[in-house]
């Protein structure tokens, strides 16, 4: 059987299944829950660095979800938007992929492209630990004009209608990159608030104000808009933290945000 390989397991989260497991039990443990969004925004760093925040979005789903995810994460080198359809593997073991939904998005499928891009991969095992039932649809997305999340968004709209799933949408992304702690939440916190309004467009211009750089800004834009169509009416920050918080160096920090649809 063809499935999606691990590509980061050892890098950006542990690649032995007793680690991994224990790490994630911790995570979600510390995160609690109560809310049942209809999508996230997650961080993939590694997990060392964002896995906490990762936790309190997911935390934020339904622990009982047995639907499909769909995965939206940018493209760190350049391919344009694709689909897999394949199962993925992770170390806690496979999770199948929602074929007959991919197959209703209309988007071109490349799992070549799809092999080494750590920004769908590094949210899997999180779904095999915390929903082992569920299904995924992974979308890496190039282009993240405005227009294209538009595209995306109403691909995604028009394919859950036509074959009636029950879905759960999580855009992948890193906020500020290598700028100083101070910065990266001044700036990172002013380009969230104007998702709180669901103003698109309003993102992306707070975006290029402030040179915002946050590599997926297009599936964010995709979730916000996707959840809106089906009938997400609030946006909540749950929390925002950087990698100084971790290493205890903020002179140069990634940003992380675990952000819920409800």
């Amino acid at each position: 059987m063809k499935m999606r390989p691990c590509a980061v397991s050892g890098m950006f989260y542990p690649n032995d299944p007793d680690h991994l497991e224990q790490l994630l039990a911790k995570f979600f443990k510390e995160a609690g829950g109560g809310r049942n969004s209809k999508g996230v925004v997650v961080p993939h760093a590694g997990y060392i660095y964002s896995g906490r925040v990762a936790a309190l979005s997911y935390a934020s789903l339904n622990p009982g979800f047995a639907g499909t995810f769909i995965l939206i994460g940018p493209s760190h080198r350049g391919f344009e938007t694709c689909i897999s359809k394949v199962p993925w593997e992770t170390p806690l073991g496979i999770v199948d992929n929602d074929t007959e939904l991919g197959e209703a998005l209309n988007i071109d499928q490349d799992e070549v492209s799809h092999h080494d891009e750590h920004s769908l991969e590094v949210q899997v095992p999180f779904i095999k630990y915390r929903f082992p039932r569920a299904r995924i649809t992974p979308i890496m997305m190039g282009r993240q004009d405005y227009r294209s999340a538009v595209v995306l968004s109403e691909q995604i709209t028009s394919a859950v209608k036509r074959t009636g799933r029950d879905v759960r949408i999580i855009a992948s992304s890193d906020f500020s990159h290598y700028v100083h702690a101070e910065v990266a939440r001044k700036n990172d916190l002013y380009a969230i608030e104007a998702l709180y309004k669901f103003d698109v467009p309003e993102f992306y211009r707070r975006i290029g104000e402030r040179n915002v750089t946050a590599c997926g800004y297009g599936p964010i834009s995709a979730m916000l808009m996707t959840c809106q169509e089906n009938g997400g009416r609030k946006t909540e920050l749950i929390h925002y933290a950087t990698s100084g918080d971790i290493t205890g160096d903020n002179a140069a920090v990634v940003g992380y945000a675990a952000i819920a649809v409800i």
